[in-house]
């Protein structure tokens, strides 16, 4: 174990710039190479604003295009799976999926229980006639739960597709559309079933290669009964001399494979989606930005601090608030409904100005004209009149 091999500084520079934020990709190329560099981009179905996979990308491709990520799928570049949650996935680590298919299969339970024959009547349908969604089904009024209302012939499908005898051939509406593994995978596709420690040491890969640096909780972060076969392959790569393992808090690893951050990074404002990868493991947001983060779409909206869906706010490399928003998509409109900057920031013209590019990218993205400042502190609303950026202040707020 060394020291700390970078400084906390060039730390979140490198994070920043593995997660593809420093400098952005371009076109529908771009758009697969970064998914390759993630890993993973997480799938939510919320759509008070554009969706979090589109946004997760938008916010480190250049002129990002929806459309992009329907032809990646459509063309085998990349499949839909569980990662830490639904996700789509480079189609090149297909195989390490059948890790997770096979533990179901081999009867490990997912979200309930199997039901067998409406899985093998629901094969038989998809064999006979092609895709199928669930709506293609017949419904009955059988509930299964405060969170999920599913029917049996959903809940058959969704096996299926977690066992890996399904797949996702393309979104009809945001209903995902099911056809047979078989007919739906690339010809020449590897589906050799990883052990234990093959899977071990290409979550180790991912993870490093998307961030440069991880202890063995976050590599392992939602990955039942996979800590110590992780915890051996980082130790079995230290000892190679393939990683470096440094202690600050506890025990990390970092990847040493010509990862140098840059010097510093331009002061620009990006506007990150609640389930982006940077921010998903909150710890490690709080040790290594110092930034609080808890996204408030399933707190109670009495209890809400700063809105049901607030963005955190990264200027050059640092956190500096939230913003909670709301398309108004009839009217064009954007409605940013709490703009809470932390105290230490200091509100300069820079500021004002680099909020205004973030403000009018994030605009065009939902496809909206205009923004409008609903709610912020009173210091932040003057501001924000002084610098002129745009939009229309509630006059209750200047008076707070």
């Amino acid at each position: 174990m060394t020291q700390l091999p970078l400084s906390p500084d060039e730390f979140r520079l490198l994070n920043l710039q593995q997660q593809g934020l420093l400098q952005k990709a371009k076109g529908k190329a771009g758009t697969l190479k970064m998914i390759n560099q993630l890993g993973y981009v997480q799938i939510d179905s919320i759509h008070v604003v554009q969706r979090a996979h589109h946004h997760v990308l938008a916010s480190r491709v250049k002129d990002y295009r929806p459309l992009w990520l329907d032809e990646l799928l459509s063309k085998k570049q990349i499949f839909e799976y569980w990662s830490h949650a639904a996700a789509y996935l480079p189609m090149a680590d297909y195989r390490f999926s059948l890790y997770r298919k096979q533990q179901l299969q081999q009867g490990k339970k997912h979200w309930f229980d199997p039901n067998h024959q409406q899985m093998q009547e629901v094969l038989a349908r998809i064999r006979a006639e092609g895709p199928q969604k669930a709506s293609d089904f017949t419904a009955t009024q059988t509930k299964n739960g405060p969170w999920w209302d599913w029917q049996p012939a959903k809940q058959a499908l969704e096996q299926l597709f977690m066992q890996g005898e399904l797949m996702v051939v393309r979104r009809d509406k945001f209903q995902k559309v099911f056809d047979l593994t078989e007919r739906v995978l690339p010809s020449g596709l590897d589906c050799r079933v990883p052990d234990e420690q093959e899977f071990a040491a290409y979550l180790v890969q991912k993870y490093l290669q998307s961030h440069g640096f991880g202890s063995v909780a976050q590599i392992s972060y939602l990955r039942p009964g996979i800590k110590a076969s992780v915890e051996q392959q980082l130790l079995q790569q230290t000892e190679a001399g393939k990683l470096v393992s440094f202690s600050h808090q506890q025990q990390r690893y970092f990847w040493q494979q010509d990862l140098l951050p840059p010097a510093r990074c331009r002061r620009q404002i990006s506007l990150l989606n609640p389930f982006d990868n940077l921010v998903i493991q909150r710890q490690r947001l709080q040790h290594w930005f110092n930034f609080e983060y808890q996204i408030e779409v399933y707190v109670p909206e009495v209890k809400r601090k700063v809105g049901y869906y607030s963005l955190p706010v990264l200027y050059g490399s640092s956190f500096i608030g939230q913003l909670d928003v709301k398309a108004e998509r009839k009217n064009g409109v954007l409605l940013l409904q709490h703009l809470l900057l932390l105290p230490k920031v200091k509100l300069t013209a820079q500021l004002a100005q680099a909020l205004a590019q973030a403000l009018a990218d994030y605009c065009r993205f939902n496809q909206c004209h205009s923004w409008q400042l609903v709610k912020a502190d009173a210091e932040v609303s003057r501001w924000w009149q002084q610098q002129g950026l745009g939009g229309t202040l509630q006059q209750e707020m200047l008076a707070g």
